[in-house]
C-alpha cells in the first residue's frame, strides 16, 4: 500500500469537511460548497489508500450472507488486497483506458476488482448478473470491451458472445470447478506482488465508468463518467444520505446499476464509512430487521419496493432503527413514510438523481421534509424547471434541468459514441433530465413523471422499445406496444398490447406461446407479465403512426380503478410452470 496524498486529496477533504460541518444547515452548505476540480485524480490511490493509512482498523466492507456467514474487511485489508489485484490485472494485460465488463454479485471480489481497476486506470462497464447473452453481446460490442470479469455460474452466458476479449473467471463460493479453457483464474491474484505503484497520474478527464441506460426508442445509451464525476461527484450523495465517518451504511441495490456505485462504493467511502451488504435470495422483513439490529446499521437506503414490503411487517420489532432513512428510485407514497415514522420515529428522506449524474435534489438531514417532495437542489447543483412548451427556465412545472453555466463536476461526460444524443441532452445551456417536476415557493421540487416512456418495474428501468423489439420477432406478432401496468408491490409490471398476424387466434394458447418466447429472450426483470390482444385500429397513434402509450396507460389505470380485467388479457400467473 503506497498511499498518494496529493493536492486533490486535500481539496476533497476540505469539501467533505465543509459538508459534514453543515450537514444540518442546508443554507450554509449551499452557500459555501464548491466542487473540487483537480487536473488529475485516482480515487483508489489518492483517497481510499489515504483513508486506510489514517484509519487502518476501520471496517470498509462487511457482507452478511443469508446462511449466517460474515465477511469483514478493513480499509487496510482492501487497500492492500486491491494492490495485489491491480498488479495481477496488469500481468494479464489490462492497461489504462482498457474497458472491462464487471459482472459480479455482492461478493468481495467485486470491490477488490473495482479498486484494482481504478488503480490501473481501466474503464469499468458494470453489468448486472441478471443480464442474458443478448444483453452481453451488445455491451461487449458497443462498449468495445477488452476484458470480462464474471462469476463461474455466469461464464456460460459468454459462450456466444463474439469479439476479441480476455475472460477472467471468479470462482463461486464453495465451487471446486476447474477453470474453463480460455479463462483466467482470478484466484491467482493472491500470488501477485503486495504493492502497486502507479507510473503516472490519472488525468481527471479520463473515462472511469460506462453505464448502459435504457432509452425509449433506441438501444440502451452508454453513459460515460470520468475519473472525477462519480468519485468526487458523490459528495452530494454523501450529504443527502447523511453519512458520517464511522457510519455503517446499508443500501439495498444490485451490482451493475448506478445506485450500487452511489451507495455501495463512492458515497460511503468518501465519508469514511462502512459499506454493509446483506445478501438474501428472497426478501424477509424480519430477517432484514434482525440483521440491521445485530449489526448496528446507522444509515439505510432502500427502493420503494423494499419499503412497501417492510411496512407489511411489524416494524416495532426493530428496537434500534437507523439514524437516517432514505428512499431512492421512485417517489414514496406519504402513507408509507408516515407508517415508518410512527414505528421508528425517523422520517424517510427522498431524493433525485440519475445514472448521468449523482444526487442532485434531496431532503438532507436537518432540513424540513415535505412529504411527497423530493426536496431541494443539493450542494453543487443549480436546478431549474424548463417549461416544455416555451423552453423557458424558471417554470413552476416543467422538465427538471441543470444549468450548465454552473456545470457540476458530477455530470456525465456524455453519451459515448452518440454526439447527437449528447448534444440534445446538453442543449440550450441546460442538461435535460427528461423528468418532469413542479416547484413550490420555497424551492421544494415534486416529481411528476417521465417526459418519455421509460418506466420502472421492481425498481429496474425498462425500455418499451427493447421489449417490443423482442415481441415483434415472434412469428405471431404484427405489432406491439409495452406500457407499465400498475402493481401494488412492484410499482408496475410490463404489459404488452399485441396485434396478431392473420391466422393466429387471440387465445390462451397463443398467449402462452408468446410468454414462453419472451422468457427465453429477456432477462427476468424485463419479462412481460400482462398481455392483451388488440386490433391495430384500437392502438392509439399519432398522425405519423407513433403509438400513444400515454393513452394505454390511462386505460390500464381505469381498469385497475374499476377492478376490471380486460376480456382479451392474459397474465403470466395464468400459466404455471412456464
Amino acid at each position: 500500500m503506497a498511499a498518494q496524498t496529493t493536492e486533490a486529496t486535500a481539496t476533497i477533504k476540505q469539501a467533505r469537511e465543509l459538508l459534514l460541518r453543515y450537514r444540518s444547515d442546508y443554507d450554509a452548505a449551499m452557500a459555501n460548497f464548491t466542487w473540487p476540480q483537480p487536473d488529475s485524480f485516482n480515487f483508489a490511490l489518492e483517497w481510499f489508500d489515504v483513508l486506510a493509512q489514517e484509519h487502518p482498523e476501520r471496517p470498509a466492507l462487511k457482507i452478511v450472507e443469508e446462511d449466517g456467514r460474515v465477511g469483514e474487511w478493513t480499509y487496510t485489508d482492501l487497500s492492500a488486497r486491491s494492490d495485489q489485484v491491480a498488479q495481477w490485472f496488469t500481468s494479464v494485460g489490462i492497461r489504462r483506458g482498457d474497458r472491462v465488463v464487471v459482472m459480479l454479485g455482492n461478493q468481495i471480489e467485486l470491490w477488490e476488482s473495482i479498486l484494482g481497476l481504478i488503480k490501473v486506470g481501466a474503464v469499468l462497464i458494470p453489468a448486472s448478473t441478471l443480464l442474458d447473452t443478448e444483453d452481453l453481446i451488445d455491451r461487449v460490442d458497443r462498449g468495445a470491451a477488452k476484458y470480462v470479469i464474471t462469476r463461474s455460474v455466469d461464464a456460460p452466458k459468454f459462450d456466444r458472445v463474439g469479439g476479441d476479449f480476455t475472460k477472467i473467471w471468479v470462482r463461486d463460493y464453495g465451487s471446486k470447478d476447474l477453470v474453463p479453457l480460455g479463462w483466467n483464474d482470478f484466484a491467482l491474484s493472491a500470488d501477485a506482488e503486495a504493492e502497486y505503484v502507479a507510473v503516472e497520474p490519472t488525468p481527471a478527464a479520463d473515462s472511469l465508468l460506462l453505464y448502459f441506460t435504457s432509452g425509449t426508442t433506441a438501444l440502451p445509451k452508454l453513459v460515460e463518467h470520468t475519473q472525477v464525476s462519480y468519485p468526487i461527484g458523490h459528495l452530494s450523495t454523501m450529504y443527502w444520505l447523511g453519512l458520517k465517518p464511522g457510519d455503517v451504511h446499508l443500501n439495498i441495490s444490485s451490482p451493475g446499476w448506478a445506485k450500487h456505485a452511489w451507495s455501495n462504493v463512492f458515497a460511503p467511502w468518501l465519508a469514511g464509512a462502512t459499506v454493509f451488504v446483506y445478501n438474501y435470495t428472497r426478501f424477509n422483513a424480519q430477517a432484514l430487521m434482525q440483521v440491521m439490529q445485530d449489526n448496528g446499521i446507522t444509515t439505510f437506503c432502500a427502493p420503494p419496493t423494499v419499503w412497501r414490503m417492510l411496512i407489511q411487517a411489524d416494524l416495532s420489532w426493530l428496537k434500534t432503527p437507523p439514524r437516517e432513512l432514505i428512499g431512492a428510485g421512485e417517489p414514496l407514497n406519504p402513507e408509507v413514510i408516515e407508517q415508518v415514522r410512527r414505528a421508528w420515529g425517523v422520517t424517510i428522506r427522498d431524493g433525485f438523481g440519475q445514472t448521468e449524474m449523482t444526487a442532485a435534489i434531496g431532503n438532507p438531514p436537518g432540513a424540513k421534509v415535505r412529504d411527497g417532495s423530493m426536496g431541494r437542489p443539493l450542494p453543487g447543483y443549480v436546478v431549474t424547471l424548463v417549461d416544455q412548451a416555451t423552453d423557458e427556465p424558471g417554470a413552476t412545472e416543467g422538465e427538471i434541468c441543470l444549468d450548465l453555466a454552473h456545470r457540476p463536476v458530477a455530470l456525465m461526460a456524455g453519451y459515448l459514441g452518440d454526439a447527437e444524443k449528447t448534444s440534445d441532452a446538453m442543449s440550450s445551456g441546460f442538461y435535460h433530465t427528461g423528468d418532469v417536476g413542479s416547484v413550490d415557493a420555497d424551492g421544494y421540487i415534486t416529481y411528476v413523471g417521465r417526459a418519455d416512456d421509460v418506466f420502472k418495474a421492481s425498481d429496474y428501468r425498462i425500455s418499451p422499445f427493447e421489449l417490443e423489439s423482442v415481441l415483434v420477432e415472434h412469428p405471431a406478432v404484427a405489432e406491439a406496444a409495452v406500457v407499465p401496468f400498475p402493481d401494488a408491490l412492484r410499482l408496475s409490471v410490463p404489459k404488452a398490447y399485441v396485434v396478431l398476424i392473420d391466422g393466429y387466434g387471440d387465445n390462451a394458447d397463443t398467449a402462452k406461446e408468446i410468454f414462453t418466447y419472451t422468457k427465453s429472450r429477456l432477462a427476468p426483470y424485463k419479462r412481460i407479465r400482462r398481455l392483451e390482444f388488440v386490433t391495430s385500429e384500437l392502438l392509439p397513434k399519432t398522425i405519423s403512426g407513433k403509438i400513444r402509450r400515454v393513452e394505454l396507460r390511462r386505460r390500464d389505470a381505469q381498469l385497475v380503478a374499476d377492478n376490471v380485467r380486460a376480456a382479451s388479457e392474459y397474465r403470466w400467473e395464468d400459466f404455471p410452470g412456464i
